[in-house]
């Protein structure tokens, strides 16, 4: 069975929008109240950072449950790993994840600008300036035959989608139009020459865009 490359529970804009243009350490989408993108997924049972009991049940459920299945690397960009531009200043600073990172495999980070790996918890830090291609069979490698996840942001999405790698996408669009930021696409048809396209709402008001190559 082939390995994977997923893009899975991405939030995006009811006009595609995924990030703001100016991140910082304090505002790390670049949007003011972010959470208006995920909030479907912070109500579910099966949000790994609740605290308290209860949450929704469903098909949002599902999606965050199925998060971590069958993965065994991601890919991100180095805006999801923090703030930093340029050369690394400050590499005691080791991203917005905090000491649990909740990524639990292998995780290579795409800059221009490398530095060492280095390891939170479980979770295992690349910093990898190669191509789209020589990067995912990196991660794959370090996958050990399971699905690697492409985590993010949009940019680094849209670099994978140029470069024909991705095989399923599932991309929530949520009820909230932003006009302006780092838009993933205009409208989703712009990829039915590549991929089948279903599209499944649910009771949050969230649609659940799933996509797979053709």
């Amino acid at each position: 069975m082939d390995q994977l490359l997923r893009v899975m529970n991405f939030n995006v804009s009811s006009d595609g929008i995924g990030a703001g243009e100016h991140q910082s350490l304090d505002r790390p989408f670049g949007l003011d109240h972010p959470e208006r993108l995920f909030v479907w997924a912070g109500a579910t049972a099966s949000w790994p950072m609740r605290t308290a009991p209860g949450g929704s049940r469903g098909l949002d459920d599902y999606f965050t449950r199925d998060f971590a299945r069958n993965i065994g690397a991601e890919i991100m960009g180095r805006n999801k790993f923090g703030p930093q531009r340029g050369p690394w200043q400050d590499h005691e600073w080791r991203g917005w994840w905090g000491q649990e990172p909740p990524f639990r495999t292998p995780v290579f980070v795409m800059t221009h600008h490398e530095r060492p790996s280095f390891t939170l918890s479980d979770t295992t830090f690349h910093f990898v300036g190669d191509d789209p291609a020589t990067v995912l069979e990196r991660a794959r490698e370090a996958a050990q035959g399971k699905d690697v996840r492409l985590g993010g942001g949009v940019t680094t999405i849209r670099q994978f989608l140029d470069a024909d790698l991705v095989d399923t996408m599932h991309v929530a669009v949520s009820p909230v139009k932003l006009g302006s930021g780092l838009r993933l696409w205009k409208s989703p048809e712009e990829l039915l020459d590549r991929f089948h396209l279903e599209v499944v709402p649910s009771a949050s008001g969230v649609m659940h865009h799933l996509l797979w190559r053709r």
